[in-house]
This record gives structure tokens, C-alpha cells and sequence, in this order.
């Protein structure tokens, strides 16, 4: 009797919902439809029909705010994003330069542009290995970073890959259900070789003077430095300081205690880990932290501080983690050596697929790029009481639109099937975490980056998936996504 083969699992993500508040209406939409059906009561009051023709043109600009969609947003929605843009602009904060500072400097703080200004890099007193993590002082939260490896996935037998995907939503499961993880993030990231590993391998093992193989391959590793692009994977967990109060207390309070929590945490998602096939080959120290955050704004610099390194990893201090400059313009960030152009991934596939769908995206060849997932555990009373929300909205419109006359819409109802599979599995005690996909785009000019998207546009339509480019946003956005710092706020 002969075994059955094993079909590769398949993945199905649920209709990503358009719906607003009321009618398909955003808050800002119906704001200002209410708005102006007031005036218009008013004109209509005091002036009559004349004072209504004489204000077409506001009628006209408030219907095409409202109606006109652009890039999935209706203008009135884009207004908002535009203007604070546009703010940046002319008060010069487009503009970011490190400056030096002649005071003494608190220890540990990155110094990030934007949002990310306030991040300390903090570590233990008593860490026998060095292990730090980044507190964020407003959002209370303390994040360790982990660098991870494993094998390929797509090289992995089906069963393999089955049991990895089943272990992974396990252990997403069982962070969610600790109620203090605020937010964990994969940080898949392609790098320039700076052929120091290489180098290193040569002198400690190569044998230059050999007769003619030792010159011909003392050329080949001189050679052979930015050839490649070596892929880097880092797992983050943010630790909610307020959520773990308690927790924390009892280890002894303060970041003393946080960091007793965040070791018993790494070490249970470290053992999810090795079971999903990952491999955690370390926690960050404070200088490897610096000099991943250095290397996403600035590639080039990784080759100079592997040289340096002892251990060939690269490192650098807190101090010197940011850019030297960062430049925004509307759909993409000048950083150092670098242009950037981060996406949001607005719907995951909607047919069955496999596991492996991003695998076109992720190995573009000739294309350095940083795909973050980002996953937000979600309390169950909060996820039913959305889900209630989500079936009350479904069912007012399509009551609405049978008052009057419309027919009904399938978008309807595939979304209210989707939300009903939600709640029976809510139900049924699984976890729910909500996933961000977003990827950032590298490349050393403007001419380069445009043809890259364009590889990366091509590959993710092959792949099921819709991008869309993050205008307006693209200083946070780009923090979200190149830096692993678990952050959810844009």
C-alpha cells in the first residue's frame, strides 16, 4: 500500500472591507455631506432658488470631494494627509539633518528622525549575553530583536511546509492570548554584500601563495564584493508596559522588572520559533541594534562596519544609528546613499494559494527591498464586539439600499460570510491578530528605484497581492517597515 501524496497547504485571506460609517460613507465624507445638505436647507430657506444656483459652484467642489476617488481614497480623505504634507513642506520639516551636538548626550537614545526621535536603546545590568532592547517612553512599550535564519521554504517537503505554517499560526496564537505582546513584527530584508565575510573565509582558510590557484582566487575574492545580496531576517516583539503592570511588579518594577518579563517571553517564542522551522541565533546587543536601523538608512555603510567589527557582524554606536540626512517628497525618502519608496499591502490573496505566494516579491533578483509583517493581537472582546459592529453595518446598508429600490451587492456577501467565518472561530477560542504587510524599496538613484518598483509592482500582481504606494507617508511609513522596531502608528 503505497502513502498518498501530500498536498502543500493553501492559504485564503477574507474580503479586505471598503465599508464606512454610514452608506459607504467615511467620517470625513459624511461630515461633509452633512454639512453641506445643512447649508444647502439654509440657502434654500433664506435665499430660495436663486441663492441655490448662485452657490453651484460649492455644490459642485463638495460633490466632486466626496465622489472622486483617488488611489482608493476619496479626495476629502486625502485632505487631511495632503495638508499635514504640505505643512512639512513649508515649515522645512521635509528636511532632517544630524547636527552635532556639543552637550552631553542621554545614553542610548538613536536620535531617528520623525516619530521615532524619543527611542532609547536600554540593556540589563545583569545580561550575561549582552541582549538589549529599545524602550519607547510614550508609547510604553520595550521591543527585543532577535535575528533569525532558516531554510529555504520553498526547498521544504509539502509536509514540512504544512507543519511549519500550522506551527507558526500556533505560536502567533498563543502571543496573542498572553495579553501583554503589543505587536510583533518579520523583517525580511535584502542587503549589499560587502564581500567581508568573503574576505574573512579567505584569509583564515585561503592559501595565496599557491602557484596560480592562489593569485587567480585572491582575484576572484577582490572581485566579488558587491555581487550578491544577502538576505537578513529579524523577528520583533514589543512588550505593552502597561499592559504587563503586574507582571512586571512582581519581577521587582521598573525596566529591571520589564526586562525579567521580556526573558521569560523571548524564551517561550524562541521555542515557537525553532517548532515553526526558524532558528533564533540571537538576541540584538545595543550596537547591533544601531547598526541595523545605520544600514537601512544607509546601505553603503555596512561594508565599513563589518570591516571594523571584531565578529563580523556589523555594529556601531546608538548615537550614530540615524541618517546623516533624509529628504521627503511626496511617493518616495532620500536617506544618506539611498532612495526609498515604501508600499501597504491593501489586499492578500482571495482565492486559494499557496504558502509560499511571496516568494516572486521576496527574491526580485537585482532588487534590495525590506518586507515587514506586522502583527497586532487582538482581545477577544474587542474582536467580537468588532464583528457585531461589522454585521450591523453590513445588514443597515443592504436594508437601506432595498428601501430604496437598489439591487443587492455580492461584495455584501461575501464580506458578511467572511465576518460570520470570524465570529464562529472567535467563538471557538482561536486568537485574533491583525497583519499589516508593508514593503519598502531600495535603491541608490531615482531612475534605479522607479525600474525596481516596477519588478516589484509585476511580481506582487503575480503573486495575488495589491500594493499600494504610501504617498504622502513615506518618512513613517518607512520607519514601520525598514526599521524593526514593532511599531503599528502611521
Amino acid at each position: 500500500m503505497t502513502d498518498l501524496p501530500i498536498a502543500p497547504v493553501t492559504v485564503k485571506f477574507p474580503h479586505r472591507s471598503r465599508r464606512g460609517i454610514l452608506l459607504g460613507l467615511s467620517l470625513a465624507q459624511l461630515v461633509l455631506v452633512s454639512c453641506t445638505l445643512a447649508l444647502l436647507l439654509m440657502t434654500v430657506i433664506s435665499a430660495g432658488l436663486l441663492g441655490v444656483i448662485a452657490l453651484t459652484p460649492l455644490w459642485v467642489t463638495s460633490g466632486a470631494l466626496v465622489a472622486i476617488r483617488l488611489h482608493g481614497r476619496s479626495l476629502i480623505d486625502w485632505a487631511p494627509i495632503v495638508i499635514r504634507y504640505a505643512r512639512r513642506r513649508r515649515t522645512g520639516q521635509n528636511l532632517w539633518l544630524a547636527r552635532p551636538v556639543t552637550r552631553p548626550r542621554q545614553d542610548g537614545v538613536l536620535h531617528l528622525p520623525g516619530s521615532a526621535a524619543s527611542l532609547r536603546v536600554v540593556t540589563p545590568g545583569d545580561a550575561a549575553t549582552g541582549a538589549a532592547a529599545i524602550h519607547d517612553p510614550h508609547q510604553q512599550t520595550l521591543t527585543a530583536i532577535a535575528r533569525v535564519t532558516s531554510r529555504a521554504f520553498a526547498l521544504l517537503d509539502p509536509a514540512t511546509q504544512n507543519r511549519n505554517i500550522s506551527n507558526w499560526g500556533r505560536a502567533l496564537a498563543g502571543i496573542a492570548r498572553t495579553g501583554h505582546i503589543s505587536t510583533v513584527q518579520v523583517l525580511e530584508r535584502t542587503v549589499p554584500d560587502s564581500g567581508d565575510s568573503l574576505t574573512r573565509h579567505w584569509t583564515h582558510h585561503g592559501r595565496p601563495d599557491a602557484r596560480v590557484a592562489g593569485q587567480i582566487y585572491s582575484d576572484l575574492v577582490d572581485s566579488a564584493g558587491p555581487a550578491a545580496a544577502p538576505h537578513e531576517t529579524y523577528l520583533a516583539v514589543s512588550l505593552d508596559l502597561k499592559a504587563a503592570r503586574r507582571l512586571i511588579s512582581q519581577a521587582g518594577g521598573g525596566l529591571p522588572g520589564a526586562f525579567t518579563v521580556m526573558k521569560q517571553t523571548t524564551a517561550a517564542l524562541s521555542q515557537a520559533a525553532r517548532n515553526s522551522g526558524l532558528q533564533i541565533t540571537g538576541w540584538l546587543t545595543a550596537p547591533e541594534i544601531a547598526a541595523v536601523i545605520r544600514t537601512a538608512y544607509d546601505p553603503k555603510a555596512l561594508a565599513a562596519l563589518q570591516q571594523w567589527s571584531e565578529t563580523g557582524r556589523a555594529e556601531t554606536d546608538p548615537a550614530a544609528a540615524g541618517p546623516v540626512v533624509q529628504i521627503e517628497e511626496y511617493d518616495r525618502l532620500a536617506t544618506d546613499s539611498a532612495r526609498h519608496a515604501t508600499y501597504w499591502v491593501e489586499n492578500w490573496p482571495r482565492t486559494e494559494t499557496g504558502g509560499g505566494f511571496l516568494h516572486g516579491m521576496m527574491f526580485t533578483a537585482g532588487v534590495r527591498r525590506s518586507l515587514s509583517l506586522i502583527y497586532v493581537p487582538q482581545g477577544l472582546d474587542s474582536a467580537l464586539r468588532d464583528v457585531q459592529r461589522r454585521k450591523a453595518a453590513i445588514i443597515a446598508d443592504a436594508t437601506e439600499r432595498a428601501r430604496r429600490g437598489q439591487v443587492d451587492s455580492e461584495e455584501d456577501s461575501v464580506e458578511y460570510a467572511d465576518v460570520k467565518i470570524r465570529e464562529r472561530q472567535l467563538i471557538a477560542g482561536h486568537a485574533d491578530v491583525a497583519l499589516t504587510g508593508l514593503i519598502t524599496v531600495t535603491a541608490e538613484t531615482d531612475a534605479l528605484l522607479d525600474a525596481a518598483c516596477a519588478q516589484i509592482e509585476t511580481h506582487a500582481v503575480t503573486s495575488g497581492v495589491d500594493l499600494r504606494r504610501l504617498n504622502y507617508q513615506q518618512p513613517d511609513a518607512f520607519t514601520l517597515t525598514a526599521l524593526p522596531l514593532a511599531r503599528t502608528a502611521l
